[in-house]
């Protein structure tokens, strides 16, 4: 399964990078059971803030898109490091909870988190398929245009 993976990774141009370090006092996943929780994940490109600012003021919807899919790439970074680097244990996305950093009259919140949505269930497939969330919030860490977590159902 896991090979599987790789190969749609390799054919949607996506190379996971290492997983990112925490930027407080918290931990980048946890495992409880058959659960693994997911610290929220910055759209980080090269180690750097990729996407900042906020939706309806200097960011817009497909900017936003963009940093949805860094962070759901980061979710799955730091799921094959939480998972020995074998994503074939993921055995469903249970749910993303996305925030975006937006102006109060920004509605699109849910068109932003289709980023990290779509990327995911295009590399896991029916695993991929996930409940979630998409809220507008008045500001996230460093800047960042969005901040998505993750519970996944692991093997």
């Amino acid at each position: 399964m896991s090979d599987h993976i790789d190969v749609r990774l390799k054919e949607m141009g996506i190379s996971l990078p290492e997983a990112a370090a925490p930027a407080a006092n918290y931990v980048p996943y946890v495992i409880s059971g058959n659960l693994l929780h997911i610290s929220g994940q910055l759209p980080l490109e090269g180690g750097k803030i990729a996407v900042s600012g906020h939706l309806g003021k200097n960011v817009d919807v497909p900017a936003g898109q963009r940093a949805a899919e860094l962070c759901a790439i980061n979710i799955l970074a730091q799921a094959k490091a939480a998972l020995g680097g074998d994503l074939g244990r993921i055995k469903r996305v249970i749910k993303l909870n996305g925030f975006v950093a937006s102006v109060p009259d920004f509605v699109e919140q849910h068109l932003v988190i289709n980023g990290a949505s779509n990327l995911i269930a295009g590399v896991l497939g029916e695993a991929g398929k996930h409940a979630r969330a998409a809220v507008g919030m008045a500001a996230l860490p460093m800047n960042a245009a969005v901040e998505i977590d993750a519970i996944m159902e692991i093997a």
